[in-house]
């Protein structure tokens, strides 16, 4: 065997982790009828797989980013990484829907590999920088999210659902050996213990910025939740998709976010933080209130329903990068925690919006009401975006090391 990394690891380590949590999401959701009709289940029951997913992942963010605050970064991705391989294995060999959904839940540990980057790149890098890498990790592996349905679909049109499950187990067994050969420890200033820790918890719950910057990524999610939850049923009513093709219109909303990212890698050291998160909302918005605005006047075509998404994606690699840095710059010696936490409310958040989506829809109201459910979380991200910036305009821009220091801000 290799000798374990004993030096940071490269970017395209990151890239890949971050790509694999990602991918795991979306790349099985053309599937989502063929898993019900197969096992004889509710197209609601066989959706946990989804809202529950998330759910889950967020109360694992909880447990990560402080664990690795505790031991390590290295050590935490590496395990999960093991369970993940072990939980994909047991999805494709399901006998009933209990049984799938159990060893889905299991997957729901590679989220490690989103959260644990980011915290990697913040051990290294000051904010805005750690924000503009942060664009260009999105850029790149937006590609996986973007294609995963695509191929997803591909592979469920001609092997079955199951085929996807054994992909996620031997991609997921070569991601953990290049871990482990690539990957070493960034966290060079362990927690002395988990009490020491969180007793340091209380500075990070007092920030109105962090909070500021939570919300504001975890809005601008849920408007990609929302599209997820509600667009199949939509492109099944009014288009009747195949399951190719659906796949295409899923991931064309990380189209606009490869492209939202690479701007703000671009842009996010001249303009900063704050400027670069209410840029992207106000894109966003603007284009769903255009989209619905079209669709209840009559317009029912297609790209009326996934052009105003192709900006949300846009809109949100234009913030994501800068309220994610601003997360854990806040408190930076609690990065993973931050890290953990913003992504813990960030998934609960989407799985409570794609639960309300799925629970509203109708064949009737299915594609006005999507884009309804986006346009409100794509607002409630500008609104977050504007509290932040009166905290800056009140306090300052924000600063590390001050900031490090005042629990006020």
């Amino acid at each position: 065997m290799p000798a374990p990394a004993r030096t940071p690891p490269r970017l395209s380590t990151l890239i890949v982790l971050t790509g694999l949590s990602v991918l795991t999401l979306n790349m099985f959701m053309p599937s989502l009828p063929s898993i019900a009709e197969d096992f004889g289940a509710d197209y609601a029951i066989v959706n946990l797989s989804i809202a529950g997913y998330l759910a889950l992942t967020g109360v694992l963010q909880l447990i990560l980013g402080p664990m690795s605050d505790r031991y390590g970064r290295r050590p935490v991705l590496l395990v999960g990484l093991a369970i993940f391989v072990v939980a994909s294995l047991g999805c494709a060999l399901s006998t009933s829907v209990w049984m799938f959904l159990a060893f889905r839940m299991l997957q729901g540990v590679i989220i490690a590999g989103s959260v644990l980057s980011r915290a990697v790149i913040r051990d290294t890098t000051e904010p805005n920088q750690a924000a503009s890498l942060m664009g260009y990790v999105g850029m790149i592996m937006a590609i996986a999210p973007m294609t995963g349905p695509m191929f997803g679909g591909l592979l469920e049109q001609f092997f079955g659902w199951r085929s996807t499950f054994v992909f996620f187990t031997g991609g997921g067994l070569m991601v953990l050996i290049w871990c482990w050969i690539d990957l070493g420890e960034t966290n060079t200033s362990p927690s002395a213990t988990f009490a020491a820790q969180f007793r340091s918890y209380p500075e990070l719950l007092r920030s109105r910025r962090f909070w500021g910057y939570t919300l504001c990524v975890s809005f601008s999610v849920g408007a990609f939740y929302a599209f997820l939850g509600g667009a199949p049923l939509a492109s099944k009513a009014h288009f009747n998709l195949s399951p190719a093709a659906l796949g295409i219109g899923l991931g064309s909303i990380t189209s606009g976010f490869m492209l939202g990212n690479y701007l703000s890698g671009r842009l996010t050291p001249r303009y900063g933080l704050t400027m670069m998160m209410i840029a992207g909302r106000v894109v966003a918005s603007v284009a769903l209130l255009i989209g619905l605005c079209l669709w209840m006047a009559g317009v029912h075509h297609v790209l009326v329903l996934f052009a105003p998404a192709v900006a949300t994606g846009l809109g949100n690699g234009l913030t994501m990068p800068s309220a994610h840095a601003g997360t854990m710059s806040v408190r930076p010696h609690l990065a993973g925690s931050a890290s953990g936490l913003s992504g813990a409310v960030m998934v609960m958040g989407g799985a409570l919006i794609t639960w309300a989506t799925a629970a509203l829809l109708t064949d009737s109201n299915a594609a006005y009401g999507v884009l309804g459910m986006m346009l409100v979380s794509a607002g409630g991200g500008l609104a977050a975006a504007l509290y932040v910036r009166r905290i800056d305009l009140r306090e300052g821009p924000p600063d590390a090391q001050a900031t490090s220091r005042d629990n006020r801000s």
